[in-house]
């Protein structure tokens, strides 16, 4: 059974840039067919969907996120980065790594980011 484990910075400042990592386990990141998600949940708010990137590389993100995203991986570690720009307090949320580009399969335990000055 895959699981995910994100880990990263739980406050960052305005203007600056949020990094997350993913680690996975029990299942290559490049096995053929499986996609992996970046999905957040503001207080009292909906889930809401980042972005994906493919099990051959490929990447896709929402629109309304995609100027200040970007998703990538490393092969060696197995592992995914989520990197949003220019934070604002809006981009407080409790964030995912999960299975599966929208649906989704399996979640990780997620990771609080608070943005505060």
């Amino acid at each position: 059974q895959v699981q995910l484990h994100e880990s990263g910075p739980n406050l960052v400042k305005p203007s600056q840039t949020l990094s997350l990592i993913c680690t996975v386990s029990g299942g290559s990141i490049t096995k053929n067919g499986h996609h992996w998600s970046w999905v957040r949940q503001p207080p009292g708010k909906e889930l809401e969907w980042i972005g994906g990137i493919g099990y051959d590389g490929s990447t896709y993100y929402s629109p309304s996120l995609k100027s200040r995203t970007s998703i990538s991986r490393d092969t060696s570690k197995n592992s995914l980065t989520l990197q949003l720009n220019s934070v604002t307090p809006e981009d407080t949320a409790v964030y995912y790594c999960a299975v599966g580009m929208p649906p989704i399969d399996d979640w990780g335990q997620g990771t609080q980011v608070t943005v505060y000055s």
